[in-house]
């Protein structure tokens, strides 16, 4: 996964001072037991709902100031290589709020769409997503754009991130509700960690009007549905949901289409995710309540079976947390790439913390990996070893060298003691 560790300019000072949540700076967590508590504590309890409410009315503000600089302007938005209905729906309403301000979008990314449900969304809505691969990339006039924005992202997990502000495309807005990844250099950033979807982010958008949603336009519609469907899938279909979430879909509900978004949703499986979910259960390793297991070799366009198995798995009894992992072919690119996803209903358990222990960065400081409420991903390149399928017995000797490596890296945090390389 890719990082780009940049500065913040003097001018971005007052919204970098906007990031940090006065509410959580100030007011403990919790009061210790028997205690009794300062009256500077109750008073800032009390103020709580209106310190944020001071926040996003400024966050609010800002995004319009940016959008007023940037009017007559051509951006790119750019979305993770493998875009979920988060990040798609998301994106869709950026695009949507833009025009407003004359400004033309283009929605990129650089992987592909496998998840049957995100083909159906991409399909049944008429999304306006386009798939860029480095090689494209490379053949565009880049100095047409005067801005990119990152929705649902940080610019870690896009292929095309390095290539397009290497091009001198300025990084306009970074929209995200995922942890910090590493200092961001952005006109616009607005990070909130304690959302659960990204379209949460922008149905508030909408609700303080950077966009009047009218049902009897289609368009709008459309898009009200591919953000209730982002909400629902990044909420798990809301058991997870939080007070800005519901009331994110109780304003969404007067503007989706529930036959549209039911159409979505009962998309079948693939046979490949169907074949992924099967390798997972017979290669699965459980133990203290995790299973984990690699399932080999993926085509590029199958990523997407990867958290599917996942998700499949931690439905075990006696399971909490499930890792599939498995070795991504990308003949296009003509690179390989271990990808894995985490899926725990265990609330103590932190996928971003987990994930970024595991696997640890690179040499030049990037994680591999990263997470949110839940879930998490990694992503590690073969590198020379990559290629070389055509020969069983390599390929086979290579995925046993990976399996073995992401499974002791694993077991050395779940059951240090019980990790084969302490017998030793």
């Amino acid at each position: 996964m890719k990082e780009h560790p940049t500065t913040h300019s003097d001018d971005m000072s007052d919204d970098r001072e906007a990031e940090v949540d006065p509410v959580r700076e100030v007011v403990p967590a919790a009061s210790t037991p028997g205690k009794r508590r300062h009256k500077v504590e109750v008073v800032l309890e009390e103020n709580r709902p209106s310190l944020r409410e001071e926040l996003h009315d400024r966050k609010i503000e800002q995004l319009r100031q940016m959008f007023d600089r940037h009017r007559g302007d051509r951006q790119l938005i750019l979305l993770q290589d493998f875009p979920d209905p988060d990040a798609l729906s998301s994106a869709w309403a950026y695009k949507l709020i833009a025009e407003q301000y004359d400004i033309q979008c283009e929605m990129i990314y650089a992987g592909a769409l496998s998840h049957q449900e995100n083909i159906a969304l991409v399909r049944l809505t008429g999304l306006p997503l386009q798939r860029w691969t480095l090689e494209t990339t490379k053949t565009k006039d880049l100095s047409v754009y005067q801005g990119c924005v990152f929705i649902d992202n940080q610019g870690t997990t896009c292929n095309l991130t390095e290539f397009i502000l290497g091009a001198g495309v300025p990084i306009a807005a970074v929209i995200d509700h995922h942890s910090l990844q590493g200092e961001i250099n952005a006109e616009f950033t607005h990070l909130r960690p304690d959302i659960r979807a990204t379209a949460t982010i922008f149905t508030e958008y909408l609700q303080a009007g950077m966009l009047t949603l009218d049902s009897s336009i289609s368009q709008h519609v459309k898009c009200a549905t591919a953000l209730m469907h982002g909400l629902r899938s990044d909420t798990n279909a809301l058991r997870q949901a939080q007070e800005e979430d519901f009331l994110a879909a109780a304003y969404l509900s007067r503007f989706y289409d529930p036959q549209l978004l039911n159409a979505v949703l009962q998309s079948s499986r693939s046979k490949w995710v169907m074949d992924a979910i099967e390798r997972s259960l017979k290669h699965r390793i459980v133990q203290n309540n995790f299973s984990i297991a690699g399932i080999g070799y993926l085509r590029y366009d199958d990523r997407d079976s990867i958290p599917q198995a996942a998700d499949f798995l931690v439905t075990e009894e006696n399971v909490h947390t499930a890792v599939v992992y498995a070795i991504v072919h990308d003949k296009d690119e003509e690179i390989e790439v271990v990808i894995g996803s985490l899926r725990t209903n265990k609330l103590t358990l932190d996928p971003d913390e987990f994930i970024k222990e595991a696997f640890g960065q690179d040499a030049q400081g990037r994680f591999f990996g990263g997470g949110r409420s839940q879930a998490g991903g990694f992503e590690i390149p073969v590198g020379f070893l990559s290629g070389g399928n055509e020969n069983s017995d390599y390929a086979r000797h290579k995925w046993e060298v990976f399996d073995a490596q992401i499974k002791h890296k694993l077991l050395n945090l779940i059951s240090p003691k019980d990790n084969p390389v302490y017998d030793h």
